[in-house]
């Protein structure tokens, strides 16, 4: 009986642990927490707004706009990517289900290199672009609040 309570109790320390490792580890989350936990979804935004907060905070502007860049590399090598490998794949079996996998797997492998790219390219890994779309977040809510729309 005393085997299996200390095998219990090992198990509950090793669920801690985990647990602990998990909140390390998704602890970005927590910036996002005030958003995503809302009664209300905030309202949708337009580009020209993401445009209007760039230029109103230099601090996080220019990090906003590095990433908003970022997106747009991601999306070109998803294109690439997944035309690419589709033709390929097309061009020698003649599979339509190889081809639709292969045009899926190119455009997230394709995505993922684009946006790899980007990183290096616009040095986002010096940036803080969690806070940046934080206070995106929360300038958007004030403005929102001061124009009396909620």
């Amino acid at each position: 009986m005393a085997d299996g309570s200390s095998s219990q109790s090992s198990f509950k320390s090793t669920r801690e642990c985990f647990k602990d490792f998990l909140a390390d580890r998704y602890s970005f989350l927590d910036n996002y927490s005030r958003f995503l936990n809302r009664n209300e979804p905030l309202p949708s935004w337009s580009s020209s707004d993401v445009e209007e907060f760039i230029a109103s905070d230099p601090v996080h502007g220019p990090t906003l706009k590095a990433a908003k860049e970022t997106s747009k590399y991601g999306l070109a090598g998803s294109v690439i990517g997944a035309v690419s490998t589709a033709g390929v794949t097309w061009k020698y079996s003649r599979s339509l289900h190889g081809t639709a996998l292969s045009f899926i797997g190119g455009g997230i492998f394709g995505y993922t290199i684009g946006a790899e790219i980007a990183n290096h390219a616009f040095q986002l890994y010096k940036l803080d672009t969690v806070a940046a779309q934080v206070k995106f977040f929360e300038w958007w809510e004030n403005k929102r609040k001061s124009e009396g729309q909620s």
